[in-house]
């Protein structure tokens, strides 16, 4: 007895097998290769894609006898289009994709995003369908005539395994999705000028399962397969954050800060909301995460993430007067606000700082882009749960625990989307009640890292002074467009 789940992320697929105790027995791993064939854009080859979950699959299965039934989750947004035979009309355009961003930037300045953002609770990006479609659409119009669906990564997963042509709820959720009536709201679609694509629409489903009708996962034909909400929801429910109040903190890709809510937001309009069983996750995925830590590795010289979290810790917290705006995506910014011009800054550099200031101010940068999500959530969280690559960085926890007051706890599974998605699967097949007794079984976390109360006060200022310099830099956002533009 076994179970298998995929957990199909930007730059790495997982396949994680698991025991009938519910403990990890194999992982495999692909890396994938995200292409930029020109500036802004972002994508994968979809089959490239399937072929690396069907490998990793089969590397699990190998050490298994009997599979009760795999999960998959995947990254999310973007707009992975296939034709009537289910075929791909060419490349998956990413969630990271920067290509929309003057679609935006219109919708932005007319208030069309604000009125949207009344019905659907989420922010415009330009990695968003809605957004990829309408560039598409001057662009690319033979992709769109020969698109019979718009699919997301999981979508596009589930359909080569099993035939079906569905979306999950949490996928459906933005940018189309009425929150209330949980619904694709066809005022959303007017409002976008988007009529034409709701034939392209699939239909929704939560906790969908159907049986497996591709031979190329290595498991006989007819083992269920469970369509898990895609990976930040699957990530937040695999650390343990199940119930309203509770938050989750992805240090990926993108730097995702999370909380599950009883109710759609009445807020300013930020950040993404996604339908999930009984409630609703108000997420806040930012462009840039990890790869922020990576090219300050290049820039600095360093062997590796966890050599600049040492280097960082010979810091004082302020970094010596050094400030880092850490907005280096080509696509801008899209949480905790939109703005496609968003560039990042390392403000204050002088003679006197060196490698060590500059290592501190990058990770306190992105961590005050954590503390700026948490804000924006407008919950009141006693913890924060950790996960994701970055969550190896001791560093970085302890700078997390010190800049939010909270304490950091990591799960103790390394792999925590998968294990979302097992959770998901279980409540699907009746192994469980629901998703959250399944998590009270399956759960489990490290000991916390505690904030140093000394410093609280410290940080309080560092925060107020790292939001006052954003809004200062950002008066020269548009002017530095305008230097690419003529570059």
């Amino acid at each position: 007895m076994a179970i298998i789940c995929v957990d199909a992320g930007t730059t790495v697929i997982k396949a994680v097998g698991y025991d009938a105790t519910g403990a990890e027995t194999a992982v495999a791993r692909r890396a994938t290769t995200v292409s930029r064939p020109a500036p802004g854009h972002a994508e994968q080859d979809m089959h490239a894609v399937w072929d690396a979950v069907a490998d990793a699959v089969r590397e699990v299965a190998a050490t298994v006898e009997t599979v009760d039934f795999v999960a998959v989750t995947a990254q999310g947004d973007g707009c992975w289009l296939v034709d009537r035979d289910g075929e791909p009309t060419g490349p998956a355009v990413l969630w990271n994709d920067g290509r929309a961003a003057a679609v935006i930037d219109a919708w932005t300045r007319s208030g069309t995003a604000a009125a949207a953002f009344a019905v659907n609770g989420s922010s415009a990006a330009s990695g968003l369908p809605h957004a990829v479609l309408t560039w598409l659409r001057e662009h690319r119009p033979d992709r769109l005539e020969r698109a019979a669906a718009l699919l997301t990564c999981g979508g596009w997963l589930f359909s080569r395994m099993t035939g079906e042509i569905v979306a999950d709820e949490s996928d459906a959720s933005a940018p189309f999705m009425d929150l209330r009536t949980r619904a694709y709201s066809p005022e959303l679609l007017t409002l976008f000028g988007l009529e034409w694509a709701e034939r392209l629409l699939p239909p929704i489903r939560s906790g969908h399962v159907a049986a497996l009708t591709s031979d190329a996962l290595g498991l006989p034909l007819g083992t269920p397969v469970v369509m898990a909400p895609y990976d930040i929801v699957t990530t937040a429910l695999g650390a343990g954050a199940v119930l309203p109040g509770q938050a989750c903190g992805i240090l990926g890709t993108t730097l995702c800060t999370e909380v599950l809510v009883e109710s759609p937001p009445d807020a300013e309009p930020t950040g993404i909301t996604i339908a999930v069983p009984g409630g609703y996750l108000r997420a806040f995925p930012t462009f840039a995460g990890t790869e922020v830590v990576q090219w300050a590795c290049r820039l600095l010289g360093l062997r590796d993430p966890a050599e600049l979290g040492e280097l960082a810790l010979l810091g004082e917290p302020g970094a010596g007067g050094l400030a880092f705006l850490p907005y280096l995506s080509p696509a801008g910014e899209r949480a905790p606000f939109s703005d496609p011009l968003a560039r990042g800054g390392l403000l204050g550099l002088s003679f006197e700082h060196g490698r060590e200031q500059v290592a501190r101010a990058v990770l306190e940068g992105l961590t005050m882009v954590i503390r700026d999500c948490l804000a924006a959530t407008g919950a009141a969280p006693t913890e924060l749960r950790v996960c994701g690559g970055g969550s190896a960085s001791a560093a970085w926890l302890r700078l997390i625990a010190d800049v939010t007051g909270l304490p950091v706890r990591r799960p103790a599974d390394d792999e925590v989307g998968a294990r979302g998605a097992y959770l998901v699967g279980l409540a699907a097949t009746g192994g469980a009640a629901s998703v959250a007794e399944a998590a009270a079984r399956h759960v489990r976390l490290r000991a916390a890292v505690e904030p140093d109360p000394g410093l609280r006060d410290r940080y309080d200022r560092l925060f107020a002074d790292f939001l006052t310099l954003r809004t200062a830099e950002a008066r020269s956002w548009p002017l530095l467009a305008g230097m690419r533009s003529r570059a």
